[in-house]
């Protein structure tokens, strides 16, 4: 096992035990955490038959770690996030907003590892507007699995919901995740290229 991967599991680890003791809220705190409790099985299986670049490697993890912050305080409590709430006189907590973001950062580029690598898509142009397309739609199923958590566990997904009485939490929330995926392609692009020509 490279330092990398140990690293990369030891971070993980470490995080998600720090993350589990004594949160907010268990129910909450597994709400959050499972996608990256998902993530790791997947990355385990695939992890001979179809290794990533380290530069995909790297946002998995911050993702995982966002999330796992988050299901420890819930997105509308993190400390840092209060913080900043008063230094800039914000009406809420924007750690979600941070959340939102990355969840359409971190998925474009896998997406972009995998169309690329897999030959999928012809054209860059085609790809791109592709992935963009994927992280909307994947915003939105996630906008659409909070509405249906919300439904099933009443006031008890309050803080899983994270809407903190902001009206346009939803479109918001989308929007962060557009913004996050065409970010990730215009300034990470170049860089995965070289990581990908690598492993070709």
């Amino acid at each position: 096992m490279t330092p990398f991967k140990v690293l990369w599991i030891g971070i993980f680890a470490a995080t998600l035990v720090w993350s589990g003791i004594n949160p907010k809220d268990y129910f909450t705190w597994f709400l959050e955490v499972a996608p990256a409790l998902i993530g790791i099985v997947v990355l385990a299986l695939t992890a001979k038959s179809f290794p990533l670049t380290p530069l995909i490697y790297a946002l998995i993890l911050l993702h995982c770690v966002i999330l796992m912050v988050g299901g420890h305080y819930t997105y509308a409590e993190v400390p840092l996030f209060d913080w900043f709430k008063e230094w800039f006189s914000f009406e809420r907590n924007n750690y979600d907003k941070v959340g939102h973001f990355v969840q359409g950062f971190v998925p474009a580029m896998i997406a972009r590892e995998i169309l690329i690598r897999k030959a999928i898509v012809n054209g860059r142009g085609w790809m791109n507007f592709f992935i963009v397309s994927f992280c909307l739609a994947f915003s939105a199923l996630y906008e659409l699995i909070e509405w249906a958590v919300a439904e099933l566990s009443g006031e008890s997904a309050e803080a899983f919901l994270g809407t903190q009485g902001y009206v346009w939490d939803t479109q918001s929330d989308m929007a962060l995740a557009l913004l996050g995926a065409v970010v990730a392609l215009v300034v990470l692009g170049l860089w995965h290229d070289r990581q990908l020509s690598s492993i070709s």
